[in-house]
């Protein structure tokens, strides 16, 4: 009797387990591919998005300031929307290229558009590097953009410095992309 039950229970499990097994459908095996005449294709790939420039992703002011709003606005409020776009660098340098010369020609526009004016140049770098090689390089970026704008006409004593190195990211990521936007000289109005 204890025998049938043991063969009870164990066919009991056999038939649970085979209906189980009978309710799942395999997937469908892949069509083959018909042989072809040209060489095989190269398998497919994602496109890679459209690179962007860093200057076009920024939010920031494309359009001066009226003259009239200029009085009744605060340094705070000025700085909030700021006439100014900053100005990118490379990696590892300090050097202009020619979108970093149109930004500042732009910036430097602005600057002698509005004569009383004075603002800080805040030079930025990425995460990577030492903390003093990083100030050391913002501050020779900040020192670049102001060695344009006083070669443009701008009054050396309108314009000050100063290096932040990694300190004050834009963008707080950790790629490509981010280090790019946080490669920069920023422009900062302090007295107008």
């Amino acid at each position: 009797m204890r025998r049938v039950t043991h063969l009870g229970w164990l066919l009991l499990v056999l038939v649970a387990t085979t209906s189980a097994c009978a309710r799942r459908v395999p997937a469908p095996a892949a069509a083959p591919t018909p042989p072809s005449s040209t060489a095989p294709a190269a398998p497919s790939t994602p496109a890679a998005p459209p690179a962007q420039r860093v200057e076009d992703v920024l939010p920031v002011a494309q359009q001066p300031l009226a003259e009239d709003a200029i009085g009744s606005r605060s340094l705070d409020d000025l700085n909030r929307d700021s006439p100014f776009r900053p100005v990118f660098f490379p990696l590892d340098s300090s050097d202009l290229d020619d979108a970093g010369r149109r930004v500042a020609q732009a910036n430097s526009d602005i600057l002698k558009r509005f004569a009383s004016w004075v603002v800080t140049i805040e030079g930025h770098g990425d995460e990577r590097g030492t903390t003093e090689y990083n100030l050391a390089l913002s501050e020779r970026r900040a020192v670049t953009v102001k060695t344009y704008l006083v070669s443009l006409g701008i009054a050396p004593d309108r314009i000050r410095i100063v290096s932040y190195g990694e300190e004050f990211p834009f963008d707080p990521g950790h790629n490509d992309a981010a280090w790019a936007a946080n490669r920069r000289a920023q422009f900062l109005i302090t007295a107008k």
